[in-house]
């Protein structure tokens, strides 16, 4: 594949920009549709010129619908859109930023969508997008889905479409709440995917923090009980990898806790764990949910998390327990390639 494109360049240079440009297009179309020009053209950083011309091919060719509305995909351009994916992918090096991300991490699948989700949020749709195809393959009647919360998790409940085949799946949150806007808590993520996939879903109302009193008695509180009980039966679990510093203050963290953290250089948080740069933990919270020890060889943890700024992070986080899905983006694949290990 990759020499059919090389010698494609040799006789029209820009075959590969161009080609690139309608995929991007056509992209966020299907992310966003119903979608304006002016959003569209300012989301892709092109001028309304380019665009327009861009619009007016993509319609001829029966690939877009254009209405007072906005802009759609035809059927005939979501089946382009999916059967050029993994051309595009190989075209533009994506595939080997995959295979060089799996190696490096050791992370037997990985998943890498072009973009940087730091700068545009449509990247964090279509990782979410990614993502629920990649927990769709794995799920058979009857399974548990543990999520965990976030703005990256939020994005993959938004991509989540109905299934026949998830009416007896059940979604339930990973961990309590965080205490922070309720559209990004773990509960409201689990029954987002819920309604969404037209499946059954459980709420865990307890926050994610809790004095070692507070959580020894709750647990045995019969509901929650039954509760950690099927969480932790799961057999898809997915969760983000936050940065250190930035989790620390979303749990909204002591002075103290704070000062040790910055101590001990904790780049990585996941599961209420903070990691350094060589994916030691460093500190861990006190927290109801999903723990570390918890996950097991039977079930298939996906892990999501992209921007430039996630790179160490991910490394880090991987160093300790390698995941068996990655979904990430072009900038932290990149990220995760040019980190240099600590010596």
């Amino acid at each position: 594949m990759r020499e059919l494109v090389e010698l494609q360049k040799k006789l029209q240079p820009d075959v590969l920009d161009v080609m690139g440009q309608r995929f991007r297009i056509l992209q966020y179309v299907r992310l966003m549709q119903p979608v304006g020009r002016r959003t569209l053209a300012a989301s892709l950083e092109l001028s309304e010129r380019v665009l327009r011309g861009e619009v007016t091919f993509l319609k001829e060719q029966g690939l877009l619908s254009v209405t007072a509305a906005g802009m759609t995909l035809t059927e005939e351009g979501h089946t382009l859109l999916e059967g050029l994916e993994e051309m595009i992918k190989e075209a533009f090096g994506l595939a080997s930023l995959e295979e060089q991300v799996s190696t490096i991490l050791s992370v037997p699948k990985v998943i890498v969508v072009s973009g940087n989700s730091d700068r545009h949020s449509w990247v964090k749709k279509e990782m979410g997008r990614a993502c629920i195809q990649q927990m769709k393959a794995h799920l058979t009647p009857d399974d548990v889905v543990a999520v965990a919360g976030g703005t990256t998790l939020a994005s993959v409940a938004e991509m989540m479409t109905p299934d026949p085949r998830l009416t007896s799946v059940t979604f339930v949150p990973a961990r309590g709440g965080l205490g922070e806007k309720v559209e990004i808590q773990s509960s409201t993520i689990s029954s987002v995917m819920g309604m969404k996939a037209e499946a059954n879903y459980r709420l865990l109302h307890v926050p994610d923090q809790l004095s070692e009193e507070a959580h020894d008695s709750l647990a045995h509180e019969p509901e929650i009980k039954e509760l950690l009980a099927l969480i932790r039966s799961a057999r898809v679990v997915l969760h983000g990898i936050g940065e250190g510093k930035t989790m620390a203050q979303r749990r909204k963290a002591k002075p103290g806790i704070m000062k040790e953290l910055e101590k001990k250089e904790a780049v990585a948080e996941a599961f209420g764990y903070y990691f350094d740069r060589n994916g030691n933990i460093v500190h861990k919270e006190r927290t109801i949910g999903l723990q570390l020890d918890d996950l097991n060889t039977n079930q298939k943890v996906i892990s999501i998390a992209g921007g430039a700024s996630k790179g160490e992070a991910i490394w880090a986080y991987m160093r300790y327990r390698p995941s068996d899905i990655l979904i990430t983006d072009e900038s932290a694949a990149q990220a995760v390639i040019d980190h240099e290990p600590p010596k």
